[in-house]
């Protein structure tokens, strides 16, 4: 549990606090890098905990903004790890990308290109659209010579950037030549993180560095459809039907995490296992706080428990 003495913006996680919470909550949304699991390991405790969560009744819902993967992917994920989630309990800032173009009614013959991984691809796909670009672009150069021309798919409607570890000049400049020349493109970003846990010892660049770039070359701004916009939010309310206030968002990231379940009206955990450091949350700058912040989910379980 968080051993520093509570502030007047929050408090440490307790006893008396985390039955308060558990008796004003019907749902968890919990973020993923950095709360259930960091790259490829799980956080100590989290199995424990979400299993308890679950025998009280509690909607688990697993809310990420790395859209690496699709929601099956992020199944295929959890289970390896001995965690039971269904693809239904995901929502990946992937899929809200290609939610985003179905409820904006984005023509279906119009095509898609893609800064990132499969999982926005097959979120695309399976939403009905067609995405081209991602990884098969990843090995793509260009040729910067007089008289050479970059030719773009001129059927593009919309370009969505999201992490990816393969972006080259060749992908920047598609996605440029998109929505800089073909007429009402739409540039979707999944998230504007700028770290993320893409490996368990290191924090890595996130999506918000692609989405830079691509900012920086085209002098526009993205639809974000990811954390912190309500977007997703939307969506779970329509979904599960549950009112913001009877939801608490754990994430560890305050700005997204907690910026995202502040706006929507839901209650607040922060933990401290991602990317987020009690120095950061203490320090006078910060002006995004939750209401109640710990060490990691696991310490739900050690108190309720002990």
């Amino acid at each position: 549990m968080a051993d520093v003495e509570s502030t007047a913006a929050c408090q440490p996680l307790s006893l008396t606090n985390a039955r308060e919470l558990l008796d004003s909550v019907d749902a968890f949304l919990l973020d993923c890098d950095g709360v259930i699991w960091k790259g490829d390991t799980l956080i100590d405790g989290v199995p424990e905990t979400l299993e308890l969560l679950r025998s009280k009744g509690k909607k688990l819902v697993f809310v990420t903004n790395n859209s690496m993967k699709s929601r099956k992917q992020y199944a295929h994920k959890f289970q390896s790890l001995g965690i039971p989630v269904t693809e239904e309990e995901i929502f990946s800032s992937s899929f809200a990308a290609a939610m985003y173009l179905k409820v904006n009614e984005f023509p279906p013959q119009k095509n898609v290109y893609v800064i990132g991984g499969e999982g926005i691809l097959e979120e695309l796909k399976l939403a009905g659209f067609t995405g081209h670009g991602g990884p098969e672009d990843g090995a793509k150069t260009v040729q910067l010579k007089a008289n050479t021309l970059f030719e773009h798919d001129k059927n593009v409607g919309a370009v969505v950037v999201g992490i990816d570890p393969n972006l080259n000049y060749y992908k920047l400049q598609y996605a440029t030549l998109c929505i800089r020349e073909n007429p009402g493109c739409i540039f979707i970003a999944t998230n504007r993180d700028a770290t993320g846990n893409m490996t368990d010892l290191q924090e890595w660049p996130g999506a918000g560095c692609m989405v830079a770039a691509v900012c920086g070359a085209t002098e526009k701004e993205p639809i974000v459809v990811g954390k912190p916009s309500t977007f997703l939010m939307d969506f779970l309310q329509k979904k599960y039907n549950i009112p913001t206030s009877r939801m608490c968002m754990v994430g560890d990231r305050l700005d997204t995490d907690i910026l995202f379940g502040q706006n929507a009206g839901c209650r607040t955990l922060l933990v401290l296992s991602g990317v987020t450091s009690q120095s950061t949350l203490q320090d006078p700058s910060n002006r995004i706080q939750p209401q109640i912040y710990t060490n990691q989910i696991s310490d739900i379980f050690d108190l309720l428990k002990s």
